[in-house]
């Protein structure tokens, strides 16, 4: 079964008036995602891909994630994530090829937590740098609402 981690992106910075997608991360972001890393360094085995968001904020989320990670796996960045519904991030996970065994899609909300209770059938909270690991059931291409089952969700200590 192909599993899906979802990574919200660690608390940003609103101070500066950047642009939304400029926009960094705080100084509680900066260390919530490397204990996201941590986290996924010590109870995930393998990521064969990270779809990022080209918001700043994820990308230096997953930076600072992946640094904690043995094997730092590919990373894609991908329009379609930025500020993305769940149909829009559905389709994302929809169109990833099915030899990807575990793949981390770090994005925002409220589309990733409505992607989690979609997948999961019930309701899964996204705050900042919260992960959600979603086994699904089937290929990707047939992903859908209640076809993933959660396997764990929560988020680092800020």
């Amino acid at each position: 079964m192909p599993t899906l981690i979802l990574l919200r992106h660690a608390k940003s910075d609103w101070s500066g008036g950047e642009p939304d997608d400029e926009r960094p991360l705080a100084a509680r972001g900066r260390r919530q995602a490397p204990e996201a890393g941590r986290w996924l360094a010590d109870h995930v085995d393998r990521i064969d891909l990270a779809v990022v968001s080209p918001a700043e904020r994820a990308r230096s989320t997953w930076s600072l994630a992946a640094a904690e990670l043995a094997a730092v796996p590919p990373v894609r960045l991908d329009e379609r994530v930025y500020g993305a519904s769940s149909s829009s991030l559905l389709r994302v996970v929809r169109d990833l090829p099915d030899d990807l065994r575990t793949v981390v899609l770090v994005g925002h909300n409220p589309g990733l937590e409505d992607l989690a209770s979609t997948l999961a059938g019930t309701w899964v909270s996204m705050p900042t740098s919260a992960h959600a690991v979603l086994e699904v059931d089937g290929s990707w291409a047939e992903t859908g609402a209640a076809t993933a089952g959660l396997t764990t969700s929560g988020r680092p200590p800020a």
